[in-house]
């Protein structure tokens, strides 16, 4: 008992070791590996042929399930270290698993404008993939490794979300296995109701085999505007002003230090013979500060200035230091001795610290951190800052706005919104409130924002009890199409999938 409390002990204090001997290096080549096997196999142009051979495969799985009787759920084989969210799924234990590599970019036409992708297709992936042809999607979700099939399943939003909406209004159409085994395609005009049920759907209404998001043609920098603000309502009014200007600012995110101290950044795509070389800062670079230290740094000096930001660095800025979040993991991280002899290892892998994550350590995680995305109306913005500030007291916070289109679905409650503009207001990190209780802390913050008739995204923890998660999300089309499609025998509900009490 002693030998392994010392262990315990070990990892928790001097997990960095952990982290800069076997981590780093084991992403780094597993981010290599995967780059290179993407690049070939899309230039070959043998992804779109082995599809069709994958997809097939799937539905046998299907039928298979079907033709065995058992009375197991389906889901996907994907293991659950292997996702985005800290925690790992505990439903899987009990369902009926089906095996889905689906990892590849299909198609590019500029002609549609369309991309054609497999659903475990990354940002990371794609946005390298798009970017050597001239194209971009309209909204590229931060993180590296966040995946299509999880943005479009669960939700994603990013600084061109104030014009685009969230990450499923981008798409265009989603190809399913249903739970007879059958493929079906869905879009606006194609089994609608379909279509615009499956986001949040979490995999519970058919098993998502490939996707068609909008494409837009891109240039290879922006010029990206810092202005430093002081002040809660300064800083509101600072934030709703500059997203409602969408002409001007195809870009619009915020950082807050304090509750009252914030750097609202803006900014618009720019030709090469645009950028002044003196204001070029290639903020990817692995000896280049930390994003948010970066900004940081500006706020310190109270002035506003710009710089001209290659575009894909900028699509991943706060993948190196998974936003803030590194710096309790390596504390040294952001030093420049770090940066320049390891920096170039870094994003390391979510799935890999999970992966890696002790009993001791994933309980010290779960009663002495938050990670929460609550997406509120920007009138609610001040309060929702507020309470927050009052709840755990946790900085930086990322300030996202996005527009929330008249689209029928789960996120449309039925509590007669009218407002259309949302502010994603990410709270990651340590609590500096002692009063920090993991359960009774995020249901206060989950009671806030659904009385700001808002929603809280489902990668992280949800306290909910499934009345009130029903409350929060509009179940009216999600429970019309999971019966006209007899998935209550096939699928788990999307509650069973997230709450709390399933996962670990």
């Amino acid at each position: 008992m002693v030998n392994k409390n010392l262990t315990e002990i070990f990892l928790i204090e001097y997990r960095w070791i952990v982290v800069l001997f076997f981590l780093l290096p084991a992403s780094f080549l597993y981010n290599l590996f995967y780059s290179v096997r993407s690049k070939i196999i899309f230039w070959l142009h043998s992804a779109p042929r082995n599809h069709d051979q994958k997809v097939v495969n799937i539905q046998r799985q299907v039928r298979k399930w079907k033709e065995s009787g058992t009375v197991a759920k389906m889901c996907t084989a994907r293991p659950g270290w292997q996702t985005m969210s800290f925690r790992k799924p505990m439903y899987k234990k009990s369902c009926y698993q089906i095996n889905c590599n689906l990892v590849d970019v299909l198609e590019v036409d500029t002609t549609r404008k369309i991309v054609r992708v497999e659903p475990l297709v990354n940002m990371g992936q794609l946005s390298e993939t798009l970017a050597a042809l001239g194209w971009t999607i309209p909204i590229v979700p931060e993180l590296d490794d966040l995946t299509v099939g999880g943005l479009v399943m669960g939700t994603g939003v990013e600084s061109s979300s104030h014009i685009y909406g969230l990450f499923q209004h981008i798409c265009v159409s989603y190809e399913l296995v249903l739970a007879d085994g059958n493929l079906i395609k869905c879009s606006e005009v194609e089994n609608t109701d379909l279509f615009y049920a499956v986001p949040w759907s979490y995999g519970t209404l058919g098993l998502l085999t490939a996707v068609e998001i909008q494409i837009i043609p891109a240039t290879k920098y922006i010029r990206l505007h810092y202005e430093p603000v002081v002040g809660l309502q300064n800083i509101v009014n600072k934030f709703e002003k500059a997203s409602r200007d969408t002409k001007k600012n195809q870009y619009v995110e915020g950082l807050m230090y304090t509750l009252n101290k914030a750097v609202i950044m803006t900014g618009e795509m720019v030709e090469e013979s645009e950028i002044e070389l003196t204001k070029l800062n290639d903020i990817g670079k692995w000896y280049k500060p930390w994003f948010y230290a970066h900004v940081q740094n500006i706020l310190k000096k109270r002035e506003k200035t710009y710089e001209y930001v290659p575009l894909r660095e900028y699509y991943h800025r706060h993948s190196r230091a998974l936003f803030w979040e590194i710096q309790d993991i390596v504390p040294f991280g952001n030093n420049i001795i770090f940066r320049y002899l390891f920096g170039w290892l870094l994003p390391i892998k979510v799935s890999l610290l999970k992966l890696t994550q002790t009993e001791t350590v994933k309980k010290l995680y779960e009663n002495n951190h938050i990670i929460q995305d609550l997406l509120v109306p920007t009138s609610t913005m001040k309060k929702c800052c507020e309470e927050f500030d009052r709840l755990v007291n946790v900085y930086p916070i990322w300030l996202c706005p996005f527009l929330l289109p008249r689209n029928p679905g789960m996120l449309m409650p039925s509590n007669g919104m009218d407002e259309d503009l949302y502010v994603d207001i990410g709270v990651y990190g340590v609590p500096k409130d002692r009063r920090f209780n993991a359960s009774e802390t995020t249901r206060a913050i989950e009671d806030l924002v659904e009385k700001s008739k808002g929603f809280q995204m489902l990668y992280a923890d949800t306290y909910r009890t499934k009345k009130e998660f029903r409350r929060m999300f509009d179940h009216t089309l999600y429970d019309k199409m999971r019966q006209k499609y007899q998935c209550e025998v096939a699928f788990p509900e999307v509650y069973d999938k997230v709450n709390k009490n399933v996962r670990d």
